[in-house]
Formats: C-alpha cells, sequence, structure tokens
C-alpha cells in the first residue's frame, strides 16, 4: 500500500488558497504526510494487499495469549476449566478480530500504523500475563486490562470515523457505541465476585458476537465496506497455521513430564498425526479460498473461525495428559472429551466454512458428499470421546477419522480424473 499524493498542488499559482508551502513547513508537511496520514476512510478499503510484517507480529502475540490459555486448560482438564477457557479464548479473538479489521479498512503503512499496533501490543502483554488466573485471583487485573484494550480500540475506530461520509455514520456509531460498552462492562467486571466474572464475560462474548453479526449483514453501508479480502483470508490462514503449533507443543510438553518408552512415544506421534489431520482438513477443504461475496457468506466465514481455532488450540491443550498418562487404560473424561470434542469441532467448522465459500455451489458434487463424510466423522469422534478408549487406541480412531474425509475427495478427484481423460497429478 503505498502513500496517498500530496494534497497540495505544487503548479497552483499563489493567492489561490492552496501555495505551495516552502523552507522549514514544506519539509514538515513532507515528513508528516508520509509518516503519519490520517486513517483510511471508510469505502477505501484496498482490495489487493500484502499481509506485511507489522500484521504478523501482532498476530505472533496474540498467538502468545492463546498459548497462555491453552497451557492453562492443559493443567484444568474440568468442564469448568475448558468454560473459562472458551470465555477468555473469545475475548482475545474478539479483540484480535477488531485490531484486524481497524487496519484493514483504516491503516497504511506508515508510522501512525505501527503505532496503534504498539499500543495494542503494550496492552495485551500485561493481559497475557494474567491469563492463566483469569477466573481467579488475577480475574479483576484481567478485567481491567481488556478493559483497556477495548476502550484504545474504541478510540481508534472513533478516530478513523471523524471523516465519515453520511452513509457511513449509523454503521461507524453502531459499531464505536458497541466496542466502547465491551470495555465499560470489562472494566466494571474487576467488581463482581470471581464465578461470577467469568460468566459476564461469557454473555458479553455473545452479545458482542451477534452485534457484529447485525452490523455486517443488515446495514447497507457495513456490506458495502467490508469485504474479505486475499489479504484477511491470509491472516485468518496463518492465525490457524501458529496455533496448529499448539498441538506439537502440547505433545512436547507431555513427553517432557513422562518416563519415555515405546508406548509413550508412539501416542505422541498418532497426536502429532491428529494435529496434521486438523491442517489437512482444513487447509485441503476450506483454506485459503474465498467466501461468496455476500455478507451473510462472509460473516459466517470470518465468525465459523473462531470456535475452529479455539478447538485446534484445545486439542493441543489434551495431548499434554493424553502423553502423560499414555500407559491409561481408559482415557480420562476431560483429555477425552477435550480432543474428540476438539475434532469433532474441527470436522463440523470446517464444512461450516467451506458452505460459505464461493467455491461451494461450483464443486457441488465434492462438497455434497464431503459434508455427509464429516458429519460422520464429527459424529463418531463425540462417541468416541463417550467410550474412552485407552489413549493409543483413542489418537489411532481419530486418525482413522481424520481420514475418511481426506479419502472421499481423493477418490471424487481420481473419479473426476478417469472421466475427463487427465492423468492424476501424482501428489
Amino acid at each position: 500500500m503505498g502513500t496517498e499524493p500530496d494534497p497540495v498542488d505544487p503548479s497552483a499559482p499563489s493567492g489561490t488558497g492552496h501555495a505551495r508551502p516552502s523552507g522549514r513547513p514544506a519539509l514538515l508537511h513532507r515528513i508528516r504526510h508520509q509518516l503519519w496520514q490520517p486513517p483510511r476512510p471508510h469505502g477505501e478499503q484496498p482490495q489487493e494487499r500484502v499481509v506485511g510484517p507489522l500484521e504478523l507480529f501482532y498476530d505472533l502475540v496474540v498467538v502468545v495469549l492463546v498459548a497462555g490459555a491453552a497451557h492453562h486448560l492443559a493443567g484444568h482438564l474440568t468442564w469448568r476449566g475448558i468454560g473459562e477457557y472458551a470465555t477468555v479464548f473469545t475475548l482475545v479473538w474478539i479483540a484480535w478480530v477488531n485490531g484486524s479489521l481497524h487496519h484493514e479498512l483504516h491503516g497504511r503503512e506508515d508510522a501512525r500504523a505501527r503505532s496503534t499496533f504498539l499500543l495494542q501490543i503494550l496492552v495485551l502483554v500485561p493481559l497475557g500475563a494474567f491469563i492463566p488466573e483469569a477466573g481467579g485471583a488475577r480475574g479483576a487485573a484481567f478485567a481491567v486490562s481488556a478493559g483497556v484494550l477495548f476502550s484504545v480500540l474504541a478510540v481508534l475506530w472513533l478516530l478513523a470515523s471523524r471523516g465519515d461520509r453520511p452513509e457511513y455514520r449509523l454503521t461507524s456509531t453502531l459499531f464505536i457505541t458497541g466496542t466502547a460498552v465491551c470495555a465499560l462492562v470489562l472494566g466494571t467486571s474487576a467488581l463482581l465476585p470471581a464465578g461470577t466474572r467469568v460468566g459476564a464475560w461469557g454473555l458479553l462474548d455473545a452479545a458482542y458476537l451477534t452485534g457484529f453479526t447485525v452490523i455486517v449483514t443488515a446495514i447497507p453501508a457495513a456490506t458495502a465496506t467490508l469485504t474479505v479480502t486475499d489479504a484477511l483470508i491470509e491472516r485468518f490462514g496463518l492465525l490457524l497455521i501458529i496455533v496448529l503449533g499448539e498441538t506439537v507443543t502440547g505433545v512436547v510438553d507431555g513427553l517432557g513430564h513422562t518416563p519415555l518408552d515405546a508406548r509413550t512415544l508412539a501416542v505422541a506421534l498418532m497426536c502429532v498425526v491428529v494435529g496434521f489431520g486438523a491442517w489437512w482438513t482444513y487447509f485441503d477443504f476450506a483454506g485459503h479460498r474465498a467466501p461468496r461475496p455476500t455478507p451473510a457468506a462472509a460473516t459466517q466465514w470470518m465468525l465459523t473461525h473462531l470456535p475452529l481455532t479455539a478447538a485446534v488450540a484445545a486439542m493441543g491443550a489434551a495431548m499434554v495428559g493424553l502423553v502423560e498418562h499414555a500407559h491409561a487404560a481408559r482415557t480420562a473424561t476431560a483429555a477425552s472429551w477435550a480432543l474428540c470434542g476438539g475434532a469433532a469441532v474441527v470436522l463440523g467448522t470446517t464444512m461450516l466454512v467451506a458452505g460459505s465459500l464461493s467455491d461451494w455451489r461450483g464443486k457441488f458434487g465434492l462438497y455434497r458428499p464431503l459434508s455427509l463424510a464429516c458429519a460422520v466423522s464429527t459424529a463418531a469422534a463425540l462417541g468416541l470421546g463417550a467410550i474412552r478408549p485407552s489413549p493409543l487406541l483413542l489418537v489411532v480412531a481419530l486418525v482413522v477419522l481424520f481420514s475418511i474425509p481426506w479419502g472421499l475427495a481423493v477418490l471424487h478427484r481420481l473419479r473426476h480424473d478417469e472421466s475427463s481423460g487427465e492423468p492424476s497429478p501424482a501428489h
């Protein structure tokens, strides 16, 4: 994204009101214009843009928070721990989407963008430190930090809206108000008891996501403003790839806390294959593809990545206990449900993402049987979580379940190639 041309007309004659500044004021004007431009106006979202290293750095910082939530879940695999994890993860994900969309719609490659990202990172760092005890002793500190983060985001959106044309003012006002209310509720929740506080955050998550959906799908100006560009597709895919690293981290953590033998190593390596299966499923059937150019499809595509990403990180958390107790006759209840439930969510939400794609209708001959296969694998994964076989049998069964949709896709491709008379690709 290059800088915009200088609005001062150097060829304008003096006395017209557009005289070119001279001397030091002209130099300062040029420096300020190049380094600190105003936010990009609504309705001018760039359709072709390369994701920059600044955004990648910001994403890595957010993943540190996700890792903190996953590591805490690994040591607290209970229904309460899963609920706290889902609530905190959703708040972090909402903040990430909020900041990412602000840069997508209004950001430029200048010092202002660097400063706004740095400001968010400075708040995210202490927020991440409070995540492991967000449901307990440090819940109040987490609430205040989260409130500050959403306050910063509200101010950024407010500054971007100052030059709005009339058709965008309602959308901007609603979005700014929603983000500001979120900040206020988070800050106020610091005064609540720990148990009530987490419940309030969960309600806030649901309200915010509902409001976002209504704004994006129901207001024409928002519909015209926000489109899912290649840059956004890449950002969502990269975040999932980084979070997939939590499955490897979970396996390594498990191996580091238990004596190594053949069975333990077998469970660990099969857990890695399960994580690889999650990557394979998403990127073969849904990743790096654009949704249909409609508000409903864009919203479905975006919001479905929330449970998908959360499930992958939860799978990594469950793998720690699975490896540590590789010799158990049956997998622990919480670990079984977290891993199998996460796999089920990955399979199901991948098809929901696929359902929003432009490819869905053009390749319905593939996606229809594929969605049925994923539905069967999803149900089987949930059944497996309830049965709780030994860790080794459980992970082997999950590998098989992830293989079913992929095997179906390979057979479909082979039949297609045979009917068209083209040779099958080597891969």
